[in-house]
């Protein structure tokens, strides 16, 4: 750790030597290090010493006066290479602006560990890297409270407006956060006096002078209406003193104009609460009670144990299950026979298939049709539905992007699929996608490694796990070429002997 001292004990390879040979006075070196532009000075500094391979010891970045005049910062670049990660730089940013005069002692003594490889000073479990990372969340915690809590004022100006505020940070961050000003109010001029420094942003360009006390700021009109608006947003139902204390302290309020009105609110709040509670309460209009039993009484009712497929479809319509009803625009059920002796699982409704209601609507149903047939199917007898009833999609420039159910999603559905799977009775489950897989046999690993095999379902029955057309149906639709349609067919085709030679 740095101090302040002219000398300290050292063995005979430390010590600086005159021409006699005899010992002299060890003389550490004392970099001192502008209130602007404080992290690139700390750095190259910090290089230069490094390079030299100067110990943290020998180094005072307190930048007090010592007894004795320090060694001279050296002007070339020393023979040792320096060279730091992302992180370290990235904690350094923020550790420099803190007000904690060891800050740069700590960063310096960190960059001499990682050099040795001495640990690692940069983890929240090391204790210096413990302190250094505090050091950082303070000072990004402080730029906040700086976002949040500078008012500015407007300045009487004949041209471009111009606006001051007067803030008084904890630590040093009046440079780092004035970044966020320029980019917000790039359209005017404004100033940021702190006791330390001031930011003065004129004509697009940010220059940093010295600070000083509180300038005089005129009474700013908008004032008043931030005052009303502040006002008008208190919820006096819900206070939260300890909650507003952490995120508004105190120390602030004296600068905000809005906190002259807490006093008043907080003493109102018991009174406002009651009269929020009496506009609150009204009785239902006369008759309404009536026309809302109608209106339930006259939707579509959930059958809780079908007796067929038609019932099981009808139920489905007022599925809420799981949360894809939300977005999808309605439940898409399963098609064919009642007596196929195939049905195909694919992994979900498509963006078409959706719209209309009608699953196999588009594209991916033309091409199974298309595939099917070429196995030897009459695909009048083939029965196909999904394992999910419900379209999962993400919006994305004025489309609906197709996004994989997840389990839970999948073990949801499971009620409707194991009801067509109970009215139909396949002979044969084909499994297209990892989706039908997991809702069929409940496991959805090494798929690629198990295409084309027969296992046991869930329901006992046989079911085949196919992957050259896969429940992806855009995908699948879009992406035919020869051999995907040949690999496709001839895993049809499989599925169409099994069900020849098992009877």
């Amino acid at each position: 750790m740095a101090t302040n001292r002219a000398y300290r004990q050292c063995d005979s390879t430390e010590l600086f030597r005159g021409e006699t040979g005899a010992d002299e006075t060890l003389v550490i070196y004392a970099p001192s290090l502008p209130e602007r532009g404080t992290f690139v000075a700390w750095r190259n500094v910090a290089r230069l010493l490094m390079s030299h391979h100067v110990p943290p010891d020998d180094i005072d970045w307190s930048g007090r006066p010592g007894l004795f005049t320090p060694r001279a910062i050296p002007e070339a670049v020393g023979p040792h290479n320096v060279n730091v990660t992302k992180n370290f730089l990235k904690l350094s940013e923020s550790v420099v602006w803190n007000s904690d005069p060891e800050r740069f002692a700590f960063l310096y003594k960190a960059l001499w560990r990682l050099r040795l490889r001495d640990g690692d000073p940069l983890s929240q479990s090391d204790v210096l890297g413990r302190r250094l990372h505090l050091l950082a969340k303070s000072v990004g915690r402080d730029i906040h409270k700086m976002h949040a809590f500078v008012r500015f004022h407007e300045l009487p100006s004949p041209g471009r407006r111009r606006f001051a505020a007067w803030f008084e940070p904890e630590h040093y961050i009046l440079e780092p956060g004035s970044h966020f000003f320029m980019k917000r109010f790039a359209d005017m001029d404004w100033m940021i006096a702190t006791p330390r420094l001031t930011a003065r942003f004129e004509g697009g360009v940010i220059s940093y002078h010295t600070g000083g006390r509180k300038p005089p700021l005129p009474a700013d009109a908008s004032e008043e209406l931030w005052a009303t608006y502040f006002a008008n947003i208190f919820n006096p139902a819900r206070i939260k003193m300890n909650a507003m204390r952490s995120e508004m302290p105190k120390k602030y309020w004296k600068n905000l104009p809005e906190t002259r009105l807490i006093p008043s609110m907080l003493a109102e709040a018991e009174e406002r609460v009651a009269r929020m509670r009496e506009a609150g309460a009204s009785a239902s209009r006369p008759g309404a009670a009536i026309i809302s039993t109608r209106y339930r009484n006259s939707m579509e009712k959930i059958e809780e144990n079908p007796k067929n497929l038609k019932d099981a479809k009808r139920s489905s319509r007022q599925c809420r299950r799981c949360s894809l009803c939300e977005m999808a625009t309605q439940t898409v059920w399963g098609v064919g026979p009642e007596n196929a002796s195939l049905m195909i699982v694919t992994d979900q409704p498509g963006d078409r298939e959706d719209l209309t209601g009608e699953l196999l609507d588009g594209e991916f149903g033309a091409a199974l049709r298309e595939l099917t047939t070429g196995a030897g199917f009459d695909f009048s007898e083939i029965y196909v539905t999904t394992a999910v009833k419900h379209f999962k999609f993400r919006p994305e420039d004025g489309r609906r992007i197709p996004l994989a159910p997840d389990r839970a999603e999948i073990e949801h559905c499971l009620w409707w699929l194991d009801m067509e799977l109970a009215f139909v009775r396949p002979r044969l489950v084909l499994a297209l996608g990892t989706a039908p897989v997991i809702a069929l046999i409940s496991d959805g690993n090494a798929l690629e490694l198990r295409r084309g095999a027969f296992e046991t379902g869930r329901h006992g029955g046989r079911v085949m796990i196919a992957g050259a057309f896969s429940g992806k149906r855009d995908r699948a639709a879009k992406t035919r070429n020869g051999a995907f349609e040949v690999e496709a067919v001839n895993e049809f085709s499989r599925a169409f002997q099994y069900l020849k030679t098992h009877v």
